[in-house]
């Protein structure tokens, strides 16, 4: 699976509420079908009152009337006149959110603003609200229609999530069998901003509002600014490059990965190099990937390495794929952005990609790199990989703790029972015969439940049958019971 973003998808995602959530959409949009029918409310009906006595019942009642009939303005006013006049009602929590949703339909830059505000206030005030989960997802639409009417601290956010997005996710941990097995951590991908003091200045601030209102009017006219800001290093231009380096990647113009690249390997700021490196990954051209082959070769700041690895990943091209692949196979670089170069590969999908790393994994002399590849093509499935995986456990000329990893990621997977039933005779180490018990212990299948009874009665080796009759301990077989049973009450 390869993990892919664009700033347009991201927005749009980010604009639906989940799970019947009651957020509505844009301002000034046609309703969209029917809770019944669709994720995305729009207009939705304030809950009746229903605390008896409240001092804030009569208002709440004119908010909600008020939110009925579409005149957001007076919701907005009536719905903020609860915690102020009321700020023991139990009506006042959900009025923020509520007073943040009619602002929001009232829309305005201003009236976001506003809202947004009242959305935090409800969060510190109230973190245990009733609407607390509508109100994030309010939130995010909020920022989402203020970045496409040019607020560029809104778009900022928006990026940040949108980073979170391509994280990919971690690989499942598997159940702690006799000796225990720890999968690879796959790579963190990496974010586009990160928080930083020097970056609240209000002399910045109004730079970048004009920058970014250029280039919503004339990117043609703001291009050539934004490559002055990118050229210069001084220490005081920190955050406006890194909003350049930002502004630049949104833009399909020719030249955009030659600016892109050469920050990347001369801006004296780690995070502003980092950033263009993430972005080219956004820039889908055959360029893009020859700048970032470029850094893989020429850097040697690993941090910036890693996330060229991750960047390669996403361009769906041969050139870019071949890249991964040198890069993965050189000796001379560092093994942990080798690995993740392996573990991208992998994510990438497709059959000649798992045929690559069967290959790789005979010409790799680092433990931990023939570790990734198990992992990867275990995560890729298919009998064919299975197979192979068996070939490794099989294999007397591999270490013991890589045939135990193969055999754990193949019991993991879809290996016929069968294949598995025969290979615990096949195997002379007892470490490789514990790990065989534990995948049998894994499958919930009778036949392997046959093979752990038969161990539990026969086998030669006492610690062995009391791993088979652990492990049957944990059966929710019958004949499993029966067994244990046969054994406690025999003579």
């Amino acid at each position: 699976m390869i993990v892919r973003m664009s700033l347009g998808m991201v927005l749009a995602g980010m604009l639906l509420a989940h799970d019947g959530s009651r957020v509505a959409a844009a301002p000034g949009s046609e309703p969209v079908g029917t809770p019944q029918d669709s994720a995305v409310l729009v207009d939705p009906r304030v809950p009746a009152p229903w605390i008896q006595n409240d001092p804030a019942d009569s208002l709440y009642r004119a908010a909600r009337a008020a939110l009925d009939r579409r005149d957001y303005r007076a919701a907005a006013d009536l719905f903020a006149q609860v915690p102020v006049r009321f700020p023991r009602s139990g009506y006042a929590a959900d009025s923020f959110y509520w007073r943040a949703f009619a602002l929001y339909r009232l829309g305005g830059k201003a009236q976001l603003k506003i809202a947004l505000g009242a959305l935090d206030a409800q969060r510190d005030k109230f973190p245990k609200a009733a609407t607390q989960g509508d109100a994030k997802a309010l939130a995010l639409r909020i920022q989402g229609e203020l970045a496409r009417q040019g607020d560029q601290n809104a778009a900022v956010i928006i990026q940040k999530d949108a980073a979170r997005i391509v994280e990919p996710p971690e690989p499942p941990a598997p159940p702690v069998p006799a000796a225990g097995q720890v999968p690879p951590t796959p790579p963190t991908p990496p974010s586009p901003d990160e928080d930083d003091d020097r970056c609240s200045d209000d002399d910045d601030d109004t730079k970048l509002a004009a920058l970014n209102a250029l280039m919503q009017m004339d990117d043609e006219r703001a291009r050539p600014i934004l490559r002055r800001v990118l050229a210069r290093k001084d220490a005081g231009s920190v955050c406006l490059r890194r909003k350049a380096v930002f502004l630049i990647a949104q833009e399909s113009a020719a030249g955009t990965e030659d600016i892109l690249l050469e920050t990347a390997r001369t801006d004296p700021d780690q995070e502003v190099r980092e950033q263009a490196v993430f972005w080219l990954s956004q820039v889908g051209t055959e360029r893009a990937v020859g700048a970032l082959d470029s850094i893989l070769r020429t850097s040697k700041d690993p941090a910036l390495q890693e996330k060229a690895v991750f960047a390669l990943s996403q361009h769906d091209s041969p050139k870019a794929s071949q890249a991964l692949r040198t890069y993965a196979e050189r000796p001379d670089l560092p093994e942990n952005v080798r690995e993740k170069a392996i573990f991208w590969i992998g994510q990438s999908g497709g059959k000649d990609n798992e045929t690559y790393l069967r290959g790789l994994y005979g010409r790799l002399k680092e433990v931990d790199l023939r570790n990734k590849v198990l992992f990867s093509l275990s995560q890729a499935g298919g009998p064919d990989n299975m197979r192979w995986l068996l070939g490794v456990a099989k294999d007397n000329t591999q270490p013991v703790e890589l045939r135990k990893q193969a055999l754990f990621w193949a019991g993991q997977g879809d290996v016929p029972i069968a294949d598995l039933a025969n290979l615990y005779s096949t195997l002379n180490v007892r470490e490789l015969r514990e790990q065989v018990i534990f995948v049998y212990s894994q499958r919930d299948d009778s036949a392997a439940v046959d093979r752990l009874l038969e161990i539990a009665r026969r086998d030669p080796d006492t610690e062995l049958r009391k791993k088979a009759l652990f492990w049957l301990g944990q059966s929710s077989d019958p004949r499993a019971a029966k067994a244990l049973q046969d054994i406690i009450e025999q003579p």
